[in-house]
Order: C-alpha cells, then structure tokens, then sequence
C-alpha cells in the first residue's frame, strides 16, 4: 500500500521466534539482494520456515518499483483537504453508501461479531483498493524481501517477510501473488506479519484468502477489535476508537480521513 506500515515491529516480532535478526546484511542497491537472500534463507530456517517459503525467497527478486514508491509517499504530506481530493474521498463515500445497502446484512454480521461499523469497513476498502478494483501489480514475496533488504527500514520489514514466507508454507501465497508495492495484500491490503496474525477465515471455507472479500473483511474487522475496538464507541478524533484507527495507519491525514468517510457512509 502506499502508505505508513500497520504494525509496530516490536508487537509483530514477539509473534515469532526469537532469532538474530540483523544477521543479513542490508543494502541500498539490489548489488548484494542474492548475497543477502542466502543469509536471510538461514534466519528463515531458525524461524520455522519451511522447503515451500525457502523456494520462494530464492526465487525473489529486487523489486526496483517497490523501492522506488518507498522514497515517492508524497500524499502524506499533503492536507487533509487535499488529501481526499487525491485519494477519491466522495466517490468512496457515494459507492460505500450503495454497498452498504446493498448488502446490509453482511455488514451487520460483521458488526455483531466485531463491534466494528459498515462505515469503518467500507471505507478502509474503498481508500486501500476501490472495493477491490486494483489490489496491486507487485509479486508480495519480492517486494516485502526487498524491503527487508533495504537498509532504510530492514527492521520494521524482516517479521513481515517471514511472515510472508509463512504464509507461502501455508498456501495462502506464492512466489507469484500479486499484492502492492509495500507487499500488501488482499482488498484491504494487509502487510504479511498482519495477515499471518489476524487472519480470519470469514466464508466457513476452512481457509483464509485475502482476496475473498468476506476473509478480508472478517480480518480487518478481526485486526481492529483485537486492537481494542470498542463496540458503540465513537471513532471521530479525540473519541476512544480513532486510537484503533490510527493502529490501521500512521498516517494523520488517512486515520482522518477515514473517520471522516465513515461517518458519511454510516450517516
């Protein structure tokens, strides 16, 4: 996604096992990528790693777009107002409103679950991938390896590729899963340490697809009640669940802006 990441390292590493992380050595140009992928391979061992997420990461390769949205978020910086002109803010309320109504009985499952609105729901999906109409063009496995690799933010991306390469062990990936260009995945573009953990199985299928939209939507809702959604609480800045939506994204104007659109579609 073209955003801040989800998951603050330290609450994401203690869901794995305790291994030396900075063993591989990062780089800043994809020179050493296959120097630094045999390194990672062992520490993806220790992890629990298996032969299936092990051929994915040796068939990774430097993901020079990935690198290049890295150094290019410019629409954090913009304001508020700005921000939603960019990012569509009335056309995802217009559609969020039609879904709603549309499938008023799925949302209201969600929210007896979860606690967690239609509002909320639709709008992170509608901000992350136009209801599923572009969940991204980049191989999941490359672009999260390569961002582990990348010195400038090795540390926050090294747990969410093994979770990624957990997730190819699992079936739930593939060397060739398409997702963003951060290796989000799915319709509301999870990074893999997020997938791995909150993960829900929302369609009774026995399996967790984040391209299916009722696991996806399960999941984000799943995500933000174990961050401590309270169910008929407010979600406006200043109310106690805006602090739930800013565990979504680091970003000020986003975690706005989505309250902002909620609050239009639950309207």
């Amino acid at each position: 996604m073209r955003r801040c990441p989800h998951l603050l390292p330290s609450v994401l590493l203690a869901l794995l096992p305790a291994l030396p992380l900075a063993a591989a050595q990062c780089g800043n140009t994809g020179a050493g990528f296959a120097a630094w992928k045999r390194d990672f391979a062992v520490e993806a061992r220790r992890a629990g790693v298996g032969s299936r997420g092990l051929q994915a990461l040796a068939e990774a390769r430097y993901a020079t777009r990935t690198i290049a949205a890295d150094r290019n978020q410019k629409s954090f910086r913009y304001s508020l107002e700005k921000f939603m002109q960019v990012r569509g803010a009335a056309t995802i309320v217009a559609q969020g409103r039609k879904r709603k109504a549309r499938y008023p009985e799925f949302y209201a499952a969600l929210e007896r679950v979860y606690g967690v609105p239609a509002g909320i729901l639709i709008a992170l999906h509608g901000m992350e991938t136009g209801f599923g109409s572009f969940m991204g063009d980049s191989p999941v496995v490359s672009a999260i390896t390569t961002l582990a690799y990348d010195c400038r933010r090795s540390e926050f991306f090294t747990p969410h590729a093994l979770a990624a390469l957990q997730l190819v062990d699992r079936g739930a990936l593939s060397s060739t899963t398409l997702g963003a260009r951060h290796g989000e995945l799915g319709h509301t573009q999870f990074l893999p340490g997020n997938a791995l953990a909150y993960g829900v199985d929302g369609n009774g299928d026995g399996r967790i697809d984040f391209f299916d939209l009722s696991d996806s939507m399960a999941s984000t809702a799943n995500f933000l009640r174990q961050k401590g959604w309270t169910p008929g609480r407010g979600y406006q800045p200043g109310e106690p669940n805006f602090e739930v939506i800013r565990q979504w994204n680091a970003a000020g104007v986003y975690q706005q802006a989505i309250a902002i659109m909620a609050a239009r579609i639950d309207g």
